[in-house]
């Protein structure tokens, strides 16, 4: 959320006619709490496809498949969604009345190179306009970003530049693929 604060510096004059503009010193100023962007926007259930993003359960995840049963005897169709947390990867199902809204979190992805990588795992990575940040880890805590971090490793090992694309979504990050960097000529 987006809060400003205002308040007054100091209270103007009470004189008529005497007041300059330059004597009022009764400026308000906007203090500015956060960025803006929300972490969720709100969307019908029945239009969230196979492939899109979902909140269930207070967690980001992908959805695999979606179903649409008829309308019942109380009168909404329903969406029975099956997803993936992006991050964990766990499975996770949810069933929601396709006229109401559900949260969808506002994904990002980011390109970054591999500079470093150190022994406890932390990596080096610069964006496209050089700066770097040393503050992410090997993705792990499911099997296949257990697999990344290993294909990863490997690379870095054999000397490739690569290429790994970071996942933000609800004020979590994590690497979530990888790629050679083209050869530069």
């Amino acid at each position: 959320f987006f809060f400003r604060e205002a308040r007054t510096v100091s209270e103007p004059p009470c004189r008529l006619n005497s007041v300059k503009m330059s004597d009022v010193d009764d400026v308000e100023t906007f203090d500015a709490v956060e960025s803006g962007a929300s972490l969720v926007f709100p969307m019908q259930a029945g239009s969230v496809r196979k492939g899109g993003f979902m909140v269930i359960k207070g967690r980001p995840t992908k959805v695999i498949d979606v179903t649409t049963s008829k309308t019942g005897k109380h009168g909404h169709a329903k969406c029975h969604f099956i997803a993936t947390d992006i991050f964990t990867g766990k499975k996770i199902e949810e069933l929601v009345p396709s006229s109401h809204n559900l949260e969808v979190p506002n994904v990002a992805r980011e390109d970054y190179t591999l500079i470093d990588l150190n022994d406890e795992g932390f990596l080096g990575l610069m964006d496209a306009t050089g700066n770097v940040r040393e503050d992410l880890k090997l993705p792990s805590g499911h099997e296949d970003a257990e697999a990344l971090a290993r294909l990863i490793k490997a690379a870095w090992d054999e000397g490739k530049e690569l290429i790994l694309t970071v996942l933000k979504a609800m004020g979590e990050e994590q690497v979530n693929a990888s790629k050679e960097a083209p050869k530069g000529e």
